[in-house]
């Protein structure tokens, strides 16, 4: 699948595209990473089985994880490394095994010190889930 690059400097988005490729956590989910852009970023993943609870839905810690994934990288694509500090989702439905899982993330201000974010989650079309996070800059990208 090849990611989109919408306006990024060419040098970060290749080491985005491969510093998120290698990322052992995305890769132990499932994530792909579907498109970059200055402040914006999405991901998706389809869940199979082992992503599934107790009662047969989509484990919601796999939801959250994506869309912090969305959020954090969204902050990469400013050039600021950044780590989250307070994340708040809610949920407003499930997902089941084999629905295509969007999560979209992007940053609201990017203070001096504190990052604030913004995501959405999706099962196909539909709405499943949004949050908010706070990311703490621990860096800026010297490339």
């Amino acid at each position: 699948m090849e990611v989109i690059n919408d306006g990024l400097d060419e040098k970060l988005f290749n080491y985005l595209q491969k510093s998120i490729s290698e990322t052992g956590f995305y890769n132990l989910l499932g994530l792909d990473l579907l498109l970059l852009s200055s402040g914006y970023t999405e991901f998706k993943v389809v869940p199979g089985p082992q992503h599934k609870n107790g009662i047969g839905l989509i484990q919601g810690g796999l939801m959250i994880s994506i869309v912090d994934a969305a959020m954090g990288n969204a902050i990469r694509t400013l050039g600021i490394v950044g780590a989250t500090v307070d994340i708040s989702t809610s949920f407003t439905a499930s997902a089941k095994v084999g629905d295509a899982i969007l999560a979209r993330g992007k940053v609201l201000k990017a203070g001096k010190s504190l990052i604030f974010t913004e995501g959405y989650v999706y099962a196909g079309d539909k709405l499943i889930g949004h949050s908010k996070a706070t990311f703490k800059k621990v860096s800026e990208y010297n490339l």
